[in-house]
């Protein structure tokens, strides 16, 4: 290695940060070409295609260097990043760029990248607007807030901050990924708002290859809140103050922690690189997308072409192991999941909730209950888990345990009527017909 490349010799043979990730791809997508025919072929086409139509779209509502732009560098005095561990699996996309250490997950500290003041001067522009009238549904969970491309005012003051700080900024902070701020595209943005009756998110992640998350609230304005990081265990919730932000790879299983009195307004935005196709990320939401409308077969094919070009791809195994527990294959699906929390050093809730309905599948019951519980460690808020976990206990006669999981279950979802059922039906057994009443009239 030459002092010319920039890089010293003892980073470039362990590979960190950085490196010809995209020659490298090139061609594994020749080899896969002539491995899987023309079916994968089309399929990389249409990843590129969709990918330019993104990029395209984004620069009519986000701003956009032209081309012969200086783009503007990141400079501040006083603001300075800690940064988290990725967990053990690396992006899904280009992970031979990111490289290890995986400390991919950056949060600011020190001054705020904009003040209390001017935060508080967007959100009521964004109530102007009607951002706090709106909700959606997103997984589980229905959210406040509304998309950017709705809000036009606060979309002016976001592009602001995207020519002049945050693009500049993730260029500083992903140098391996972003070679200039000018290939940065905005796709999606919303500005979301938390309280007791739209309290969190599910846990997920982001259809993008970078992602970020900007505090608009000060912390004195809530209870709870704070972004999970399901990797991190259960009590690392990682908090910020207004005018902050968190920049991280969007394939990190993550979510909006509760709210469980005040206001909490978060801007989250999802970035593509107008140079860099997520073929994995693509080939993964498509067969998602075919899975849905029935044809599994394509759905199957679209997963193995994923994992060819990223056997670390978890979602690609936990969907395809859905498949197979659907047709009912549940020595196949086991495998397939097991893999993905082989990987995934087994933190990942909704895999595990996924083995224990195909050990439950099997018999297995035991074995089920305790996949559940491991579940329930990770991830205490999800209602299904919680119902499932009852049942299960129930049918190996712990009343007890199966009413508290009942309780648990109401407790995140007071709309989740199985449960009151349920538990209804245990009180009647009991002989306390008043108890019952009171669930079934619920």
């Amino acid at each position: 290695c030459s002092s010319n490349t920039g890089q010293s010799c003892f980073d470039s043979m362990l590979g960190i940060r950085g490196g010809g990730g995209s020659t490298r791809l090139e061609q594994q997508l020749e080899e896969l070409g002539r491995k899987y025919g023309q079916p994968f072929l089309s399929a990389i086409d249409q990843n590129k295609i969709e990918h330019d139509a993104d990029c395209k779209m984004s620069c009519e509502m986000f701003y956009c260097a032209a081309a012969d732009e200086t783009t503007k560098e990141w400079k501040s005095k006083n603001t300075s990043f800690k940064s988290y561990s990725f967990g053990a699996v690396p992006p899904e996309d280009f992970s031979e760029e990111f490289r290890f250490p995986l400390d991919l997950i950056k949060v600011t500290q020190g001054e705020p990248l904009f003040s209390a003041e001017e935060s508080a001067r967007v959100i009521k522009q964004a109530e102007e607007e009607g951002v706090d009238k709106n909700e959606y549904q997103s997984g589980k969970y229905k959210l406040g807030g509304d998309w950017l491309v709705n809000l036009p005012k606060t979309r002016d003051w976001f592009n602001y901050q995207l020519e002049h700080s945050l693009f500049p900024l993730l260029h500083h902070l992903f140098p391996e990924i972003i070679r200039s701020p000018s290939v940065l595209r905005a796709h999606s943005v919303s500005l979301l708002k938390y309280n007791s009756t739209h309290p969190r998110t599910d846990v997920h992640i982001d259809n993008g290859i970078l992602a970020m998350t900007l505090a608009m609230s000060p912390m004195a304005d809530y209870v709870g809140g704070g972004t999970f990081y399901e990797h991190m265990g259960v009590d690392n919730v990682l908090p910020m103050d207004v005018g902050h932000g968190t920049f991280r790879p969007g394939s990190v299983r993550h979510g909006g922690h509760r709210v469980t009195s005040g206001e909490r307004y978060i801007l989250g935005a999802f970035l593509l690189l107008e140079d860099h196709v997520e073929h994995v990320r693509r080939l993964k939401n498509r067969g998602a997308e075919l899975r849905t409308s029935g044809d599994l077969t394509s759905a199957i094919n679209h997963f193995e072409w994923a994992l060819a070009l990223n056997p670390s791809c978890t979602t690609c195994l936990k969907d395809w192991a859905e498949i197979l527990l659907a047709q009912k294959k549940f020595v196949e699906a086991e495998q397939k999941i097991r893999d993905a929390l082989e990987l995934l050093e087994g933190q990942d809730s909704d895999a595990l909730f996924t083995l224990g309905l195909i050990l439950s599948e099997q018999g297995k019951d035991e074995e089920s209950i305790a996949v559940y519980k491991r579940s329930f460690e990770l991830n205490p808020e999800d209602a299904e888990l919680c119902y499932n976990l009852a049942i299960k206990l129930g049918e190996q006669g712990d009343i007890k345990g199966e009413l508290r999981m009942y309780k648990q279950t109401i407790s995140i979802n007071p709309n989740f009527g199985g449960a009151y059922i349920n538990m209804g039906t245990i009180l009647a057994d009991d002989g306390d017909t008043d108890g019952a009443e009171v669930m079934f009239l619920k």
